[in-house]
């Protein structure tokens, strides 16, 4: 007997601060931050039973050591949830946060669960290689696919130089992207996505030969800077070729972080009394040749407005990931997105790009965002390693 899709609400979201790689939490381990995001969304709903939760599905880009084990069920256990809660991890790159929401939002809309968690984690920090620890790369790809073996910076090359994407319009965009990172940060705009997270530090005392333990508040981002300009950034080198436009400031930070989104049912809701704070509408991937992987966003936005039944003048806020400059202003250029509608709150160039995390993460500042400021629907789309492209569509209700 076929079943009627029906809607999956989001009901609470939050994350971690973001930290610079080797920054606040070089100590802090990714499957801790899960742990503390869960029970972060979870407190944002006192009233729900947790052992309703059908799965928590988490995505992790480079899912081994610190973060490996199946870290979603780690990260279930860690955070205190009822044993009956399952827990899987998911990998599509940089996109894996948000894969994990939408398919924590389908198990709903297919009847298949009434609350699901969608969530993602990652520490730049614990993987000291951005291939994973042991890396061994089939050796037709570079016969068959060379593409694949590209370094991701060298296909924000590509793309810079076939869309013809200047050093200075890649270095401008980049201090555009610190500039309101830093202005939402000194407003509060964050404060209601971030659950902060409190890091214990054990220090010697050389006098008395004893380990004294330090507690402090991570509250904010930790890579947003009120110092960068266009002259500042124009003094750094090439970082992927020679003679290229594609530097260290214009390119996304190494990060670490976490997040969690919790989904329910129209059942639920009643039943519960919850207040819904976005509907998910919409989800699509598309492929792009790997040499070009920064414009996967360009097949993917389309295929997703199609399936959420708008048209893109409709969105009213877009979270399109920065992981170069150069992929960002291709993407916004071929789809004539409305540059007043990107990064509202700056970006992963400011923010920080926690890999698997960061879709599961920008759910968090769009849905909050928009419940502070309006407008209807949102979007979070990225580029993805190996030529790939994911969107997501949020109505705000």
């Amino acid at each position: 007997m076929s079943k009627q899709i029906q809607d999956a609400y989001i009901v609470a979201v939050t994350r971690t601060p973001v930290a610079k790689r080797k920054g606040m939490f070089r100590n802090v381990r990714p499957d801790d931050l899960l742990a503390h995001a869960l029970k972060g969304v979870m407190a944002q709903a006192p009233g729900l039973d947790p052992a309703l939760i059908g799965d928590a599905i988490v995505g992790c880009a480079m899912p081994e050591a610190e973060q490996g084990m199946n870290v979603a069920r780690i990260g279930v256990l860690l955070a205190g949830l009822p044993n009956v809660v399952p827990g899987i991890t998911i990998n599509r790159f940089c996109s894996s946060g948000l894969q994990a929401v939408a398919d924590a939002a389908n198990q709903i809309r297919l009847g298949l669960a009434d609350v699901m968690i969608g969530a993602g984690t990652e520490s730049m920090t614990v993987m000291t290689n951005m291939m994973g620890n042991k890396v061994a790369i089939n050796p037709a790809v570079f016969d068959e696919q060379r593409g694949i073996a590209y370094g991701m910076g060298l296909t924000a090359e590509k793309v810079a130089q076939q869309w013809q994407i200047s050093r200075e319009a890649q270095d401008a965009f980049a201090v555009e992207s610190h500039r309101k990172a830093c202005a939402a940060i000194t407003a509060g705009h964050f404060k209601a996505e971030i659950t902060p997270y409190a890091i214990n530090e054990h220090l010697p005392d050389l006098k008395t030969g004893q380990v004294k333990t330090r507690q402090r508040l991570a509250e904010n981002d930790e890579g947003a800077r009120g110092d960068v300009t266009v002259d500042s950034l124009g003094k750094l080198k090439p970082v992927f070729h020679a003679k290229g436009t594609v530097t260290a400031g214009n390119a996304s930070q190494m990060s670490d972080g976490a997040a969690a989104v919790l989904l329910v049912s129209e059942k639920i809701l009643k039943q519960f009394n919850l207040t819904p704070l976005a509907r998910f509408c919409s989800f699509a991937v598309a492929g792009v040749p790997p040499e070009i992987m920064g414009i996967g966003p360009v097949a993917a936005i389309p295929k997703a407005l199609q399936q959420a039944g708008i048209a893109q003048h409709q969105l009213d806020w877009i979270e399109l990931n920065e992981a170069f400059a150069a992929q960002t202003l291709a993407v916004m250029h071929d789809l004539q997105i409305d540059p007043s509608k990107v990064n509202p709150l700056g970006g992963a160039i400011a923010l920080g790009h926690p890999l698997g995390a960061t879709g599961a993460i920008r759910t968090a500042t769009l849905v909050h965002g928009m419940q502070r400021v309006g407008g209807q629907y949102g979007m979070i789309s990225m580029c993805i390693g190996t030529g790939m492209g994911a969107a997501g569509i949020f109505e705000r209700l």
